[in-house]
């Protein structure tokens, strides 16, 4: 019977180190509403811009974690210029030892080794005292590799970054409570800089209307969401966020949970900015809502979150419309604080 016991003890420990990776590369859920508690989508050509703060959102607001905005090249005054190649030349290939000399070296020295020993009939590897020595070998040839590598990280890591992309936040232009009078934003930064790295962009106006569209657009958004409808949730948001949305979902039920929001009431609000760029207008708007966010698994049994209390929640929403007289779609969600 020790015997037994003795033999099942390595396949438990086996299988359970199996079970710990499966859940530690399972899809993370950090909050499961919609935007996963991520910032995600993208705000045009002022995705990599923090929104001005605003009553609502004084805080920073956190830069995307997932968009398809690929970040603009860097035009700001007093930049180095890209070094051209020189005629004549082209860029190395991107095969590993063609980025690395010091593995091409290594490299060559190995086989040049390997060669000497067939040539003079010990075979391949027959100096280096059999495999388990060219074994060895390669260890060691691995480990002094890394550690230059690693060395040469250092090195690199404590030159002087160049800033990159436009400036951290653009001109605040209006502010406005989603329910109250007009303000100015106190944006900390003013305007010029960075304007030639983005298309035109001029501010527009977002009314009464506009308001209730997007207080509408979050409560349908949650409700199309606890439903796990994606036409509902392509009707009200962009392309880019609906992709999310249903990346979101997919995760969830790989785990077997179910998310639903409840209840979603707008607590307060304001815009942080709002322009029109090649044709489409956008709206920046912080918004303070509570909700009652719960997420079960398979048997019902709560995972996150509470049936009956309710938490709330600040945002920066990112609308779009392709001009006057048409539809608010949700275009980012983005977290603060």
């Amino acid at each position: 019977m020790a015997r037994r016991l003795t033999t099942r003890r390595p396949t438990a420990f086996l299988l359970a180190g199996f079970a710990t990776l499966a859940l530690a590369f399972a899809p993370a859920i950090a909050e499961a509403r919609p935007g996963g508690g991520s910032s995600s989508g993208n705000r045009g050509s002022r995705t990599y811009s923090a929104p001005p703060p605003t009553t609502t959102a004084p805080g920073t607001t956190r830069q995307f974690d997932r968009t398809e905005t690929t970040r603009p090249a860097q035009t700001q005054p007093g930049a180095a210029a890209p070094t051209p190649a020189r005629p004549g030349t082209t860029a190395p290939a991107g095969g590993f030892f063609s980025r690395n000399p010091l593995m091409a070296g290594l490299m060559g020295g190995l086989l040049g080794a390997g060669l000497f020993g067939l040539l003079s009939g010990a075979g391949l590897f027959g100096g280096m005292a059999g495999f388990a020595s060219f074994i060895g070998l390669l260890l060691q040839v691995a480990l002094i590799a890394g550690l230059v590598f690693l060395v040469m990280r250092l090195i690199r890591g404590r030159r002087p970054a160049m800033a990159s992309g436009p400036a951290a936040a653009m001109s605040p232009g209006m502010a406005r409570d989603m329910q109250g009078s007009p303000r100015i934003g106190v944006g900390p930064m003013g305007g010029a800089m960075g304007s030639n790295a983005v298309p035109a962009t001029r501010p527009i106006e977002v009314t009464g209307e506009d308001y209730q569209a997007f207080e509408r657009a979050l409560v349908e958004v949650n409700a199309a969401w606890s439903r796990q409808d994606l036409e509902a949730l392509r009707r009200i948001s962009t392309p880019e966020m609906t992709n999310y949305f249903a990346q979101d979902l997919s995760d969830l039920r790989a785990r077997g949970w179910t998310n639903a929001t409840q209840d979603v009431r707008l607590e307060g609000g304001d815009l942080s900015e709002a322009w029109n760029e090649d044709g489409q207008d956008f709206a920046t708007v912080a918004m303070r809502f509570s909700l009652v966010d719960v997420t079960t698994d398979a048997t019902g049994r709560v995972v996150e979150g509470h049936p009956t209390e309710r938490q709330t929640v600040t945002e920066m929403w990112t609308f779009v419309r392709r001009g006057m007289g048409t539809t608010w779609q949700l275009s980012a969600i983005q977290q603060t604080g």
